[in-house]
């Protein structure tokens, strides 16, 4: 008799324990869900303050300088974790066909999403207009990070987007391809003397 009690004791604590523990588990991989949600959605992201005094700025087409355009209702946000983060938008009373005459145009680009909260910057949207030829798209800045282009949209109506892309260097890095001679040297190899 008292065999029988000690193991149904035993099998009462070892299902609490069990359920317990199951519970434990369950609790534990939500809140590290929530964290690495919040944390790629919103923690890694500041706005950028700075933004309108370094202005916005398109290469020109058959030379190493740029121009600045005027703009205004500049909103922006950008991440330390990675140099592809960066996301702007603002409006400008530049024409972007006028533009497109003496600066660097690109093709087949494609914008990057942004965090839904960052509502100005609608990728899906702006995709929609490159497509059907209502938005521009030129290069802002080559390199501005190792491998890394600095892309400007602007639309029929005014509307400017910029985002950062990998440009050949960068894929040619990220997926495991010889590098070659065309790609600058990455910064963290240069020799220092």
């Amino acid at each position: 008799m008292r065999g029988r009690v000690c193991a149904d004791a035993r099998r009462r604590i070892s299902g609490v324990t069990g359920k317990s523990l199951a519970l434990i588990l369950a609790l534990c991989a939500a809140i590290a869900g929530g964290a690495m949600y919040y944390l790629q959605v919103y923690g890694f992201y500041y706005p950028v303050d700075d933004a309108p005094e370094q202005g916005v700025t398109l290469a020109l087409r058959d030379s190493d300088t740029a121009t600045t355009i005027d703009f205004e209702d500049f909103e922006a946000i950008d991440a330390d974790s990675s140099p592809i983060r960066y996301r702007a938008c603002f409006t400008t009373a530049a024409d972007p066909v006028e533009l497109a005459q003496t600066h660097v145009t690109l093709t087949d680009m494609v914008p990057r999403n942004a965090p839904g909260w960052f509502d100005c910057f609608d990728a899906a949207a702006l995709t929609r207009e490159i497509e059907a030829g209502t938005a521009t798209v030129f290069l802002g800045t080559k390199n501005i990070a190792y491998g890394v282009d600095r892309v400007i949209a602007i639309t029929d109506q005014g509307r400017g987007y910029i985002w950062h892309d990998l440009n050949n260097c960068g894929n040619k890095t990220y997926d495991g391809t010889v590098i070659g001679e065309e790609c600058p040297p990455r910064p963290d190899t240069q020799r220092t003397n």
